[in-house]
């Protein structure tokens, strides 16, 4: 989908990467530049007695497909050979805070001078304006805690829990993809480069927006309450006799309370005074879930999905990441790619980007949309990309014999 792109990606952790990550997986030719120690993300499975057989699986998600150069950006002449590489790049993707990219000349001010046509993409964790611009800012910072995501989800009186690894990295990463390729389409017609910017903070924000929306306009928003306290009780949480949770989605208005009450058995239920609606069932949310809980429980997963699926009602079970990886739907779906060893040798499954592209058959059938190979080694592809970007062999050697790469 991207052949033909190259993007320099000046970058570590994961949100930016990750951005670069979806656009290896579509084509792109993304260098990644790393400091000569690496990027500290590669060292996150070593506390957790990783081998070289189990890999390092966050790493290799975001980074596979892509080519390393090594190259301390400390140094004068690091950062010049940075900038021989902008000069051809069409996208350039970092996540180096706002100062030090000043202080380094390399911000989006100095590198359009370099090329014009560049797409400046900066992912930070709260913008760049603002006096907290140069605050470091990590997702369960900037994203969750921060925007109000932990606090708007967190059950009232409660205390907050904290975000799984990188879920808030991953969104802002597909929010820095939207931002290159619309960047690049408006490039198509002006032949001008564009400032692209992505925070954490913001990205949090919108992934609460329609409450956000309400807080704007109306000054307040609900909280978020344990189950036996839900402001629409049969939108909820629910247990069958095998110990699996069934998550409940309500239509909004009437229509699938009788639904529901026939599912479980209890069509009566759907006439009963204290149910018969919405305001009534809040009223007596309590004694309404005790009572759907009872029903649930007599029944096993396979079984009350199967009523459930008879009503036409929403649902879906609540699994683990142990099941999620064995569910059938989600393999149909195309939500785990095969990704090719570092030693050429065999495969192991990844999670896929979020975007299918479907090939007609013409093109061969399947899809576009893979890993188009392994995570590079540090420094893998150092002296490949710097004769590509027109250095000499004795160049490459003495920037070598200086620690530069």
């Amino acid at each position: 989908m991207l052949e033909g792109l190259k993007v320099i990606e000046f970058a570590t952790y994961i949100a930016a990467p990750g951005a670069g990550g979806i656009l290896a997986d579509w084509g792109a030719d993304v260098v990644k530049i790393e400091p000569i120690e690496g990027d500290p993300i590669r060292t996150f499975f070593s506390s957790l007695a990783a081998t070289e057989e189990l890999g390092n699986p966050v790493f290799e998600l975001d980074n596979r497909g892509k080519r390393s150069v090594a190259l301390n950006t400390a140094t004068e002449e690091g950062r010049d050979v940075l900038c021989k590489l902008v000069e051809n790049a069409d996208v350039f993707l970092t996540n180096v805070r706002p100062g030090g990219l000043e202080r380094s000349k390399l911000d989006w001010k100095h590198l359009k001078e370099i090329n014009p046509r560049l797409i400046y993409a900066t992912v930070s964790g709260y913008g760049l304006e603002g006096p907290d611009r140069d605050r470091p800012g990590f997702d369960i910072a900037a994203f969750w805690s921060r925007s109000g995501v932990a606090r708007l989800t967190t059950p009232k009186g409660e205390t907050p829990m904290p975000v799984r690894t990188a879920a808030g990295d991953h969104t802002t990463s597909l929010a820095t993809v939207g931002g290159i390729l619309a960047a690049l389409h408006e490039r198509n017609t002006t032949g001008k480069g564009r400032l692209v910017e992505t925070s954490l903070l913001r990205t949090g924000i919108y992934s609460i927006a329609s409450d956000m929306a309400i807080q704007l306009r109306l000054g307040r928003v609900a909280s978020t309450r344990p189950r036996e306290a839900a402001a629409n009780p049969i939108g909820n949480f629910f247990q069958t006799s095998d110990d699996t949770w069934i998550c409940l989605v309500p239509r909004m208005g009437n229509v699938d309370w009788p639904r529901l009450a026939k599912a479980i058995g209890r069509p009566e239920l759907a006439e009963d005074e204290r149910f018969a609606t919405s305001k009534a069932r809040r009223a007596n949310a309590v004694e309404l879930i005790a009572l759907i809980d009872q029903e649930f429980a007599k029944y096993d997963h396979d079984t009350m999905g199967a009523k459930l699926d008879e009503q036409d009602l929403v649902w879906a079970p609540v699994q683990n990441a142990a099941q999620v990886a064995e569910d059938p739907q989600a393999h149909a779906a195309g939500a785990f790619v095969d990704v090719p060893k570092a030693d050429g040798v065999g495969t192991f499954k990844s999670p896929a980007g979020p975007v299918r592209f479907h090939r007609e058959a013409e093109e061969g059938g399947g899809t576009a949309d893979g890993p188009q190979g392994p995570a590079p080694t540090l420094g893998q592809h150092t002296d490949e990309v710097l004769r590509e970007a027109g250095l000499g062999d004795g160049d490459i050697s003495d920037l070598r014999s200086a620690k530069v790469i």
